[in-house]
């Protein structure tokens, strides 16, 4: 299992968003070589998700068109 400890050389970053909630109910991402990895900003040492490159741009696309608004869910 990857756990965020093991990205020592990741940068993180959290939504600017995010400090309306006290900075604390988000998630973070680092943007490596080939991959971004995602974790919970509650637990910086915690489990990390692993994505490739083209995983995450679908992802970020969906979430523009509109693809996991909860309208847009059956």
């Amino acid at each position: 299992m990857l756990y965020a400890h093991h990205l020592v050389d990741a940068v993180w970053r959290k939504s600017q968003r995010s400090n309306g909630n006290g900075g604390n109910n988000c998630v973070e991402v680092a943007f490596l070589a080939g991959a971004v990895a995602v974790r919970d900003s509650k637990e910086p040492d915690g489990p990390a998700l692993l994505f490739t490159d083209a995983e995450w741009t679908s992802f970020v696309g969906g979430v523009h068109d509109g693809e996991f608004d909860r309208e847009a869910l059956p």
